[in-house]
Order: C-alpha cells, then sequence, then structure tokens
C-alpha cells in the first residue's frame, strides 16, 4: 500500500474528473466556517467556481440541497467532514448516485458509497490522541506538548460508484488509491 501524497480534495476530484468546473461544498450549518472556507480558497485557487450548502440538524433537507446542485449545475460534490452531513453520509451518497454527482467523503464515510475517499487517516488520529492521553497520564504537562499534524492521507477509489455514475477512474489515479473497492 502506498500512501497517498498530501493533495487537495478539489485536486483529486479534477483529476478524476476532467473537465468539470464547479465544485459544490456541502457542510453542517452548526459549525465553524473554517473548513468550508478552506475547502472554497483550495478549489478557487485551482479555477474552480464553488457552489456552498450549509444543512442544518437534525433533519436536513438533502432533497432541496439536491435540487440546488442541480439547477446549478455541479459538476462534483465534496462532503466536509462535520457532524450532520457525517451522520447522513449514506443519504447524500444515494442521492448523489442518483443525479450521477461524483463525490468526495473523508475516509471515515467510505462505507457510504461515494466516488473518493480521501483525507487523514481517522485511525491514525486516534492512535496519536492516545499517545497523548498516555504523556498526560504520566505527569507530562499538556501545555508543553508538541502539536502533531497527522499526515499519512488516504485515498480510497470506489468502482462500484463510478461504474454506477458513468465515471472511468484515471489509471493513475487509481495507481495512487491506498485502496479501490471493486
Amino acid at each position: 500500500m502506498t500512501r497517498s501524497k498530501l493533495r487537495s480534495s478539489s485536486s483529486l476530484l479534477k483529476e478524476a474528473i476532467p473537465g468539470f468546473k464547479r465544485v459544490a461544498l456541502l457542510g453542517d450549518q452548526g459549525v465553524s466556517e473554517a473548513l468550508i472556507k478552506a475547502s472554497e480558497a483550495e478549489a478557487q485557487a485551482m479555477g474552480l467556481q464553488t457552489l456552498r450548502l450549509r444543512v442544518a440538524a437534525p433533519n436536513p433537507d438533502l432533497e432541496g440541497a439536491f435540487a440546488v446542485f442541480r439547477q446549478e449545475h455541479a459538476d462534483a460534490l465534496l462532503i466536509l467532514e462535520e457532524p450532520v452531513v457525517g451522520v447522513h453520509a449514506k443519504r447524500i451518497a444515494e442521492l448523489a448516485a442518483r443525479d450521477r454527482l461524483p463525490t468526495i467523503f473523508a475516509p471515515s464515510r467510505v462505507g457510504a458509497g461515494g466516488l473518493l475517499a480521501y483525507g487523514t487517516s481517522q485511525v491514525e488520529s486516534i492512535r496519536r490522541m492516545a499517545v497523548y492521553v498516555d504523556k498526560v497520564l504520566k505527569g507530562a504537562n499538556p501545555g508543553e506538548l508538541p502539536v502533531e499534524r497527522v499526515t499519512p492521507y488516504e485515498l480510497i477509489v470506489n468502482l462500484n460508484t463510478a461504474r454506477d455514475i458513468g465515471i472511468t477512474m484515471p489509471p493513475e489515479v487509481l495507481k495512487r488509491a491506498d485502496r479501490v473497492i471493486q
């Protein structure tokens, strides 16, 4: 298994779906703007048009969101790793497949059925947190512990979804994948 090199989700979508111009960003209305702003800036830096949409708990209007994506001619959908969209990941993937809209989720949501999953490993993050907790329990001052960044990124490609929505995954993307679902 080769670990994916750090790149943006938008660049992966652009590589997997040549010619796409407009990416929709789906996030949770109840959380900070930081992640959606960063994702939007990455996409715009690559020359992509962005459409941001935030949904609210407890019953997000996903049908309404997808109506907006269709109306605004979104070419792909980046689902942020935020609570409401995470809880409804499977339904989001189903709606995206219905509309033949390529998606990219965080690796923790790979089971939802999106086209791509990309980001840091949740397993590695939890392992690193456990090391920090162990240090604190052994007497380390939390304020003196260095800040660490989880750097192994995972790229997962779902060829079942690609086939269902009519996308041929480029060989270069498949070569870099840490996992391919067939």
